[in-house]
């Protein structure tokens, strides 16, 4: 073990106030595709241009075919180690949350109970027309798939690119980095606002921040440990 993994060790030991951020990478390590890259590629179509509003309000049947395609990749995966790990930490500390900008849910399936998603998730719903929202688990029949209420369409429960982060999430995450004794960053390119600058709020306030990421990324030029590696390999290490 080296200097820097047992200094780290010893910050996420002894802090009362732990927060995680947890990215595509992590579910990436549990066989769910991402968007970047060529595994995220649905029908030669780049997912950045489904997963917005203009999308849906142009093609509502292509979208949720894209996201239907998503739920049925995603119903077959399992946590990974990291997700274990995370879950099994947040049971030793009094002041503990476990931010994601995953919409899949393994967080939860791992025992996790303490979580912020602040991106949504692929496994609500919610009616364009009366707002209503629900899980739903199963494939729908027909697409796009209507409100038994009040007829509108229902769309994907989560975050678009250009919408606004859920306000209880959001405000949740933002409360906690300013408390926390300890910021570890897993599985996240670091790219996508607003989460991509939690890390250096965490730091001004004089939190150490922790990097668990195979590349590097934009922030890891003021993380206190950066660790190379897979998120289910280093994780279970670091909060061992």
């Amino acid at each position: 073990m080296t200097r820097e993994m047992e200094a780290a060790r010893g910050w996420v030991r002894d802090c009362t106030s732990l927060c995680v951020l947890t990215g595509a990478g992590v579910s990436a390590e549990s066989g769910v595709p991402t968007f970047r890259g060529p595994e995220g590629l649905w029908r030669q179509r780049d997912p950045m241009s489904l997963a917005t509003p203009e999308a849906f309000a142009e093609d509502p049947k292509e979208v949720w075919e894209w996201y239907q395609w998503r739920r049925q990749r995603i119903r077959g995966c399992a946590p990974n180690p990291g997700h274990a790990a995370l879950a099994a930490v947040e049971a030793a500390k009094p002041d503990f949350l476990l931010v994601t900008q995953n919409v899949d849910g393994l967080h939860l399936a791992a025992g996790s109970r303490r979580v912020a998603e602040i991106h949504g998730s692929i496994w609500r719903v919610r009616c364009a027309g009366c707002g209503a929202e629900r899980e739903e688990r199963s494939d729908f029949a027909e697409l796009p798939p209507r409100c038994a209420a009040c007829g509108g369409l229902l769309r994907p429960g989560v975050v678009w690119f250009g919408e606004m982060l859920p306000r209880e999430p959001s405000d949740a995450a933002m409360e906690m980095l300013t408390r926390c004794e300890v910021l570890i960053v897993a599985g996240t390119s670091a790219v996508v606002a607003p989460a991509s600058g939690y890390a250096a709020v965490a730091k001004r306030r004089g939190a150490r921040v922790i990097e668990v990421n195979p590349d590097e990324t934009p922030v890891s030029g003021i993380c206190d440990a950066t660790f190379r590696g897979r998120s289910g390999e280093i994780l279970p290490v670091l909060l061992g």
